[in-house]
């Protein structure tokens, strides 16, 4: 329970490591704030979070957007009159294609999510964060460790939300809050079963076959799940890891060492 009675805001909660990271929150004694643009997801998961004994408050939200993303912290303050962690798990996808032919538009527009969406939350929650002397917990990926094709577009705007990550925590540091980074790799959830089964089909291969490939390549010899990346983020929004601030967590079962 080291989350207890704290109130945990998580943005772009969906079916997948959002929902894990609330779920997760809840179960270590946490209160969360759940936000994104989908109210049914939001509804889901806050039932979810009742089941586990805890209060979950849903607000619709457009973090690209500077009045949604106000009415979310006026809501979740109003509610429960405190904030002790924030969770940036929102972003937006850009096109998987080449630096060299990318629209920019398109970029763009996942900087506004990815980024400033981000920065615009841990902004707007500073002041409630500052009294209370949270964290902030960015949510990345382990594209910025590589440089395969065709992942430029999404590594250059996960690659800014570090470089703002590392910053926000020396500019914040003085009030009392932290700030710190989660880099998951492949997540073994709905998604990437679905590429994977879809990749077999392809080579007319089990989709075990592919999982098999890729896990040899990792140290564990496994693909992380949703919870154990959730468990992560707990750990930093935790007093645990009150001595922690600007640093970035790999949780990829040894596919990169930092």
């Amino acid at each position: 329970m080291i989350l207890q009675d704290k109130v945990v805001v998580v943005s772009g909660v969906g079916p997948g490591l959002g929902r894990s990271i609330v779920l997760r929150a809840a179960r270590a004694g946490a209160d969360v704030v759940l936000a994104a643009r989908t109210q049914s997801r939001l509804d889901e998961v806050a039932k979810e979070v009742a089941d586990l004994g805890r209060r979950a408050l849903t607000v619709r939200t457009d973090i690209g957007d500077e009045a949604s993303a106000a009415a979310l912290v006026d809501t979740a303050l109003a509610e429960f009159g405190h904030v002790d962690a924030l969770v940036n798990n929102a972003f937006g996808m850009p096109p998987m294609t080449n630096l060299a032919d990318v629209d920019f538009d398109a970029i763009r527009a996942a900087f506004d999510v990815t980024l400033f969406g981000g920065l615009r939350l841990t902004r707007l929650f500073t002041p409630a964060l500052a009294a209370s002397k949270g964290a902030v917990v960015m949510i990345n990926s382990s594209v910025i460790r590589h440089t395969r094709q065709p992942y430029g577009p999404y590594k250059i705007t996960k690659a800014a939300l570090l470089a703002a990550s590392q910053s926000l925590a020396t500019e914040l540091g003085p009030q009392g809050i932290r700030v710190n980074t989660v880099v998951p790799g492949w997540i073994w959830a709905d998604t990437l079963q679905w590429y994977f089964d879809y990749l077999a089909k392809k080579r007319e291969v089990p989709a075990q076959q592919l999982y098999d490939e890729t896990a040899a390549t990792l140290d564990l010899r496994r693909l992380p799940e949703p919870d154990e990346i959730a468990d992560a983020a707990v750990f930093l929004a935790s007093p645990m890891a009150r001595s922690i601030t600007g640093q970035t967590l790999d949780v990829d079962c040894g596919e990169f060492h930092q």
